[in-house]
């Protein structure tokens, strides 16, 4: 990996830079991280997860945060001391999760590592020796899933599970493999289904024939294997108690989660009073929503409406895509008065594949997708679409990642994602729909006011289960009264809040930050202030901290609001 050093590096730079350098060289090793100079997620096999590996990892991330330490920041140039708040964050989230072992827990209500494997076989290969590279991987899976067995099996001994109650489905997935009729009804097939030109006709059918018995002779195995103890043992003996806190160290662990997914170092009792107050806010916002729509009721009975009347409803998957697909061309036309700097990356709109979408979110993007969830038609409003669609796709996580990405000079360990930022922007943009004028009708608009409030509702909701005894009821019975989700909807969001602490925390107050700066750099600069110049400087900082966001708008203040791209 080439170094970032430049003429101007300080020994302090200099320091930081070999530190950080040697461990990134070590991630890749670990199977963590891929090298630049390979393409993204082709390796030919699957990282150790053992015990002993995790570990070695554990010490290896305790020693460098003491090297760390031993570097005082402000000794650091400009650019390697954001750098350096950004990597010290990342090293200590990754040190945590080793020192709790979250490895032992590798299955929540939202992912499990039978399904994320799945993107695997959802890449495109363009080359014979990229299919035998995934061919490798498909054979390394049993000893990667007996790996993942035993620490399930750690950690149901020590009561390190997610509750039983939001386990009920998630072994769908592992069944439809493990129980096809053939390996190519399997997912890990499909790439062989529709074969790049360039390969051989020869070459392709020896290729398809190797698959089918890998496929057969070690991925459904593997599958069977781990769906056989998931049904008779751990989902069974899953913990029933709910709140984080009633895990082994459980205080700790819970705010070692809040650090993590906020990047401060606020309590849950003062997340907890920050979302009672923000909801009363949005609440007073949707009443006008609401009056101008003419509807005469209080906001239950227009919650029933909106939850009920067949015409904010999808007839169809396609009606439901292309919906998205328009809102998305609408944002295509604006976004040169609110961007300067756009992403070459573009981005499809694709279905939740059917395994995975009943336990799903609505919808979920990042670089080159937007899925959208199309199952449960009834569950999924069109007067909600226009902010999904900001949030997931553009300007949210299908735009602003893209552009992170296309950052030179950055190390590559800014590249992680960092939730608090990622998340505050993508809902920082369906706030920002209102001022491009996605929004068409009162209800639409009140569909993003219903949206921030299930965020503001996360804060309230996940430290009432996690720190404040909430049952899960009670979470369910707060979001169906505060805001227009669907009561499905609802159930899979809770359950995703109870079984991954901390992560619903990231929304809301990152949008808070962003707000936050915004008005700041808007009163500093006045009529100088350019929304587009803004928006560059949030985005290409990429993936940061709070509080180096924050001081980054202060420097941006500090030079008269220009873009960072003059």
């Amino acid at each position: 990996m080439a170094s970032v050093a430049t003429p101007a590096a300080t020994p302090a730079d200099t320091r930081f830079q070999a530190l950080y350098q040697q461990e990134w060289k070590w991630r890749i090793a670990q199977r963590l991280a891929d090298d630049e100079d390979q393409p993204k997620g082709r390796r030919p096999e699957l990282p150790r997860v053992d015990a002993a590996t995790q570990e070695a990892r554990r010490r290896y991330w305790e020693d460098v945060l003491k090297r760390l330490s031993a570097i005082d920041p402000a000794a650091l140039s400009k650019e390697e001391r954001i750098n350096y708040a950004v990597y010290r964050a990342q090293i200590q989230a990754l040190y945590e999760a080793q020192r709790f072992r979250e490895y032992e827990q590798p299955v929540n209500a939202d992912s499990a590592f039978w399904t994320d494997i799945t993107y695997a076989a959802r890449r495109s290969f363009k080359s014979a020796q990229e299919y035998r590279d995934y061919l490798l991987l498909l054979r390394d899976m049993p000893r990667y899933y007996r790996e993942q067995l035993a620490n399930m099996r750690a950690g149901l001994a020590r009561g390190f599970t997610p509750p039983r109650v939001t386990l009920a489905g998630r072994d769908v997935p592992l069944a439809t493999v493990a129980e096809a009729k053939s390996p190519q009804d399997t997912i890990f097939y499909a790439p062989f289904k529709s074969m790049p030109a360039n390969i051989p006709a020869a070459e392709q059918a020896r290729l398809r024939e190797e698959a089918a018995a890998v496929i057969r002779d070690s991925v459904q195995p593997a599958h069977a294997e781990v769906l056989a103890y998931v049904r008779s043992e751990y989902f069974p003996k899953a913990r029933v108690a709910l709140a984080a806190e009633s895990l082994p160290e459980g205080k700790a662990y819970y705010q070692s989660k809040i650090v993590e997914y906020t990047t401060t170092s606020m309590t849950a009792d003062e997340i907890h009073r920050i979302g009672l107050s923000e909801m009363a806010k949005i609440r007073a916002e949707m009443q006008q929503a609401m009056s101008q729509a003419g509807f005469k009721g209080e906001l239950p009975a227009f919650l029933a409406f909106l939850r009920s009347d067949p015409q904010f409803y999808a007839k169809t998957p396609d009606e439901l895509l292309k919906a998205a697909a328009w809102i998305a061309k609408k944002f295509d036309g604006k976004a040169d008065q609110y961007f300067g700097y756009l992403p070459r990356r573009r981005f499809a709109i694709v279905p939740v594949p059917p395994d995975q979408a009943p336990y799903y979110t609505s919808a979920r993007g990042g670089p080159g997708i937007y899925l959208v969830n199309t199952y449960n038609l009834p569950a999924r409003a069109l007067y909600s679409l226009p902010a999904l669609t900001l949030h997931e796709s553009a300007p949210g996580h299908a735009f602003q990642m893209p552009v992170a990405l296309e950052q030179k000079g950055v190390p590559p360990f800014r590249r992680a994602y960092i939730s608090a930022y990622g998340e505050g922007w993508a809902l920082y943009s369906e706030r920002l729909g209102t001022e491009m004028g996605i929004y068409e009708t009162p209800y639409e608009v009140f569909g993003m006011l219903s949206y921030q409030a299930w965020r503001a509702a996360r804060l309230v909701v996940d430290t009432g289960i996690h720190a404040q005894g909430w049952t899960r009821e009670q979470a369910q019975a707060y979001m169906h009264d505060n805001t227009a989700l669907s009561d499905h909807e609802i159930e899979t969001e809770v359950d995703r809040y109870i079984s991954w602490p901390g992560q619903a925390l990231s929304y809301y107050l990152g949008e808070m930050a962003i707000m936050g700066a915004r008005k700041k750099a808007e009163a500093a600069l006045g009529p100088k202030f350019d929304i587009r110049a803004f928006h560059d400087t949030v985005l290409q900082l990429g993936s940061v901290p709070l509080p180096v966001l924050e001081a980054r708008i202060d420097t941006f203040i500090a030079e008269g609001g220009k873009s960072p791209y003059r």
